[in-house]
């Protein structure tokens, strides 16, 4: 499969809008031009996946997972988002950067070596509601994929090797007071209350910090208080985002904030860990022989939910991703496709 067939099938993404939990039309397009590169595809929900040819259960089993939902189109797109269009070697639209590149790419290296005889197994899972989160996207079909032993997850990283990531926790904070007339200084003020928790999120270091991914992050995002300007506010409620590393449990993280700040706290999920894969694991290895350098991913994505080794590669840039007038360099797909094929061949698990 070459890279401009791949560049085809991503014009053809883009056309389609495929927002998570609303990806049916776009799972059916990949189901259907897997099928007709004959690579026996399958489909849950709104996941395709797919195993190789010579699958053998003997074999350990790499999976090459990406995903096809995509945000809403940010404010301030001066093209219309769902219109593919080539521009000075630039593909624009709207899910071309993320994760639609690494989707197209992965595709192409996996049908490149469908047939091929490899010392281990290829799967191919390419998902939905990645941006969400959803429990109808990579979680959904992991019981249908069998033993994997490690993943490549596609996001925008340049194509360099992303050994870790750090989890994600939101917390809903809620300050408690009592409510008064603010002219007789009655009442007990949530919103202080708020602000001293406020300040703990911001100055408080976690004991244990991580070799690979440095200390927990905490940072208050929003704030909701008050009805009037002469009562004293009852209730203040706030938003904390967290980024977790792999020093910490995600519960134990939450058990330490409970006990040091004045408000009740309520995290959303705690699902989405801190991930890492070992310097020793053969990805990395392999990764390295290619020249990929290794870093500490900021963002969290399907990895978090696989719970196993994964590296996470793929072309485009992660500044680009959400943002207005998204776009993908063709040049970084037909390097994408290039790169992925020399690991295969490289790959020893």
């Amino acid at each position: 499969m070459t890279s401009q067939t791949a560049i085809q099938l991503l014009q053809k993404l883009i056309a389609t809008p495929s927002v998570s939990r609303e990806e049916s039309a776009t799972a059916q397009i990949i189901f259907d031009f897997l099928q007709e590169q004959g690579v026996a595809p399958k489909r849950h929900l709104n996941n395709v996946f797919s195993f190789c040819e010579s699958y053998d259960a003997a074999k350990p089993t790499l999976l090459l997972c990406s995903h096809h939902d995509t945000v809403r189109p940010a404010a301030g797109y001066t093209r219309n988002p769902y219109a593919p269009s080539v521009e000075d070697g630039k593909l624009y639209g709207l899910g071309s950067n993320d994760a639609g590149a690494s989707v197209v790419s992965l595709i192409a290296a996996y049908c490149n070596f469908y047939k091929k005889q490899l010392p281990y197994n290829l799967a191919l899972a390419i998902v939905a509601e990645e941006e969400v989160q959803g429990p109808n996207g990579v979680e959904s079909i992991k019981p249908l994929l069998g033993k994997i032993d490690c993943a490549i997850v596609g996001e925008p990283t340049q194509m360099q090797a992303a050994v870790g990531e750090r989890g994600l926790m939101v917390l809903d904070c809620t300050a408690h007071g009592k409510q008064g007339h603010a002219a007789r200084s009655e009442g007990d003020n949530a919103l202080y209350r708020a602000v001293d928790a406020i300040e703990w999120f911001r100055t408080f270091t976690f004991p244990k910090k991580s070799e690979r991914m440095g200390e927990v992050k905490m940072t208050a995002t929003m704030i909701q208080c008050g009805t009037q300007h002469n009562v004293v506010p009852a209730e203040c409620k706030f938003v904390v985002d967290v980024r977790p590393t792999d020093a910490y449990d995600n519960q134990e993280i939450v058990d330490i904030i409970r006990a040091n700040v004045p408000c009740d706290v309520q995290p959303r999920s705690t699902r989405l860990r801190a991930s890492s894969i070992a310097d020793e694991h053969p990805l990395v290895i392999a990764a390295k022989k290619l020249g990929r350098e290794t870093y500490v991913s900021p963002t969290t994505s399907d990895i978090a939910l696989l719970k196993l080794p994964s590296l996470k590669m793929g072309p485009g840039d992660s500044a680009r991703s959400h943002s207005a007038d998204e776009y993908i360099c063709i040049s970084e797909v037909e390097e994408a496709i290039e790169i992925y094929g020399k690991l295969f061949e490289s790959l020893t698990l």
